[in-house]
């Protein structure tokens, strides 16, 4: 799975080197290193929204506050998804 993390003018202002530190931290907690990759993007055109972050073809805004929240309700729910699928 992938996690893009917008890095453009806006999102850099609203803090998304927090966001990202936030979410690898999470990414590590859980020990998936090995099934998320965590990327910076310039610009995901979603500027009035930052911090933008693209997963599973969908553009969230997230704020370092609310990291915990995303990662549980988007980033594990997929995770279990996927899971059992198998």
């Amino acid at each position: 799975m992938e996690i893009s993390i917008c890095v453009g003018s806006a999102c850099h202002l609203k803090g998304s080197y927090d966001v990202i530190r936030a979410m690898e931290k999470l990414v590590k907690e859980k020990g998936m290193e090995d099934a998320i990759t965590i990327k910076a993007a310039f610009c995901l055109g979603q500027c009035t929204k930052a911090v933008s972050v693209q997963f599973d073809g969908k553009i969230h805004s997230v704020r370092k506050e609310t990291v915990g929240d995303f990662f549980e309700n988007h980033v594990l729910a997929k995770a279990k998804e996927m899971e059992a699928q198998k």
